[in-house]
Order: structure tokens, then sequence, then C-alpha cells
């Protein structure tokens, strides 16, 4: 797995942002049992960034926590299948399935780990968990669905020891 992150912001947590990433997004692929060697793009950023983002992107005009942009299309959930015409989901350079773009608002970390009474590490590695599953084709569009998430969310940061404190 590769993962290319940017940090544009000037927040400081007590945690390294790379590194926790890494461990996540690895633990949601190996629980996923994805079949390629992927590549993820995460960009860190603020409200007023995420707040463009979303306005740019989804057409809605207000921050949020987390987005997620796949570059796979799924028929099933967690079920990888490349199209045949995979230049598309290739990176030239490396090979590498490109699974799509996370954006996170560092600022959200910080205000939903209060919120919610947990670390901000927990916060983080929560995003990028419930982004990752949306980049291996889940949604939570139906309570089933968001209870499905749910749990596997709740599996992998278990799974790493990253628990509500």
């Amino acid at each position: 797995m590769k993962l290319f992150l940017d940090n544009d912001t000037d927040v400081i947590m007590d945690f390294d942002y790379e590194m926790t990433a890494r461990l996540v997004i690895e633990a949601v692929l190996n629980e996923e049992k994805c079949p390629y060697d992927v590549e993820v793009n995460l960009l860190l950023t603020d409200d007023l960034g995420i707040r463009q983002f979303n306005k740019d992107m989804r057409g809605i005009d207000k921050a949020t926590d987390v987005l997620s942009f796949p570059n796979l299309e799924f028929d099933k959930e967690g079920e990888y299948i490349l199209p045949e015409s995979e230049s598309d989901y290739l990176d030239p350079e490396t090979g590498l399935v490109i699974l799509g773009d996370i954006v996170i608002s560092l600022d959200r970390v910080q205000s939903q780990a209060m919120e919610y009474g947990h670390s901000t590490l927990r916060e983080y590695a929560f995003l990028i968990a419930h982004s990752m599953l949306h980049l291996s084709g889940y949604d939570h569009m139906t309570e089933d669905e968001a209870l499905i998430m749910e749990n596997k969310q709740e599996a992998v940061l278990t799974g790493l020891g990253i628990i509500r404190q």
C-alpha cells in the first residue's frame, strides 16, 4: 500500500498522522481482503478547506468531517474487481490500483473528539476507517448499511487497540 499524505494545516496533534493512517488503511484492506496493491491519497485540511471541497465536488456549501472519493466502482461492497479498461484505475508509474482520495478536516477531528469524549487519535482513526470503507464500496444510506459500516469500523479500530477512552 502506498499512501500519499498532504497536510495543508498548522494543526498539531499528539500522534503521527501518517503512521496512524497507514495502520488503519492496511487494517481495512486486510479485513476486506483487498487483492490489489493500492495507493490512497489523503489530504488533511481545516474546516474552510473541506468546505470548499464539499462545495466544489458535491455542491454542498458547508464543512464536514471527512470526504471520500472512490476511484473504483463496486457492484458489491468489498468486491474489488478491476474493469477491463483497467488503465484508468492504475498509476502508470507504480502499477498500483488507485483506490481513491480521502479529505479530513483536522478542525473536526478536534471538535468531534471533544464532543464524543474520546481522543483525537480515536477520532482521526475512525474517520480514516470510515472513509476506507467508502473507498471499498460501502455506504450508509440505510440503517442496515450503516450498521454494517459501524461494525466493520469498530472491528478494525478494536483490532488496532484504538478504543474509546
